[in-house]
């Protein structure tokens, strides 16, 4: 190996990721939904001992916006831990389902497309993975979640707190996707 060689492969070696190059991916399924906030905390995905519990825990409540705005606001306060949700943050999810749009959180959920208005398969699961970057902000967590009518996968940043679980941070899970086939004049 010549010079030049040993300095490429030296500048590789240390621009590569902290990270293994395997990257994880995690199916968390819900075996059952809850009816309330008590149910919501009692699910075993509520210790929030990773940052992927809690990726998919924020899918969940977030569908919960259509039927009931407050619970779904409870169970995100509770996920977000001691920085519960500010007026700011209620106004936006707001914004993002007044066009009916409730089927953005659904697509989450493993099944559910466009073609199938969004209907997901059972029992709901969610697909959580992570980068070689997810983990280059000290106690921060980006993991991403893909959309059954989005193009690529959205984020949400998770982090770890003193008592050892991961809390929401902030997330990117309610642009636009492509719509349903029923209501989508050109389908």
């Amino acid at each position: 190996m010549g010079f030049f060689d040993d300095l490429v492969k030296k500048s590789n070696e240390e621009a590569a990721p902290s990270q293994t190059s395997e990257n994880k991916a995690e199916r968390i399924t819900f075996s059952r939904l809850p009816a309330d906030l008590e149910g919501f905390k009692a699910l075993p995905e509520a210790d929030m001992s990773t940052p992927f519990k809690t990726a998919a825990l924020t899918v969940l409540a977030l569908n919960y916006f259509s039927s009931d705005k407050e619970l779904c606001y409870s169970m995100l306060d509770f996920i977000k831990g001691p920085k519960p949700l500010t007026p700011y943050e209620k106004q936006f999810i707001n914004d993002r389902f007044m066009d009916g749009k409730d089927y953005i959180p659904r697509s989450y959920f493993s099944g559910a497309t466009p073609q199938n208005d969004y209907k997901p398969a059972e029992p709901l699961s969610v697909v959580v993975s992570e980068n070689p970057y997810s983990y280059d902000d000290e106690n921060y967590a980006k993991l991403y979640l893909t959309s059954g009518g989005a193009d690529s996968p959205r984020k949400v940043t998770l982090r770890l707190a003193k008592d050892g679980k991961w809390y929401l941070w902030e997330q990117f899970l309610l642009s636009g996707i492509r719509e349903p086939e029923s209501s989508d004049p050109w389908a």
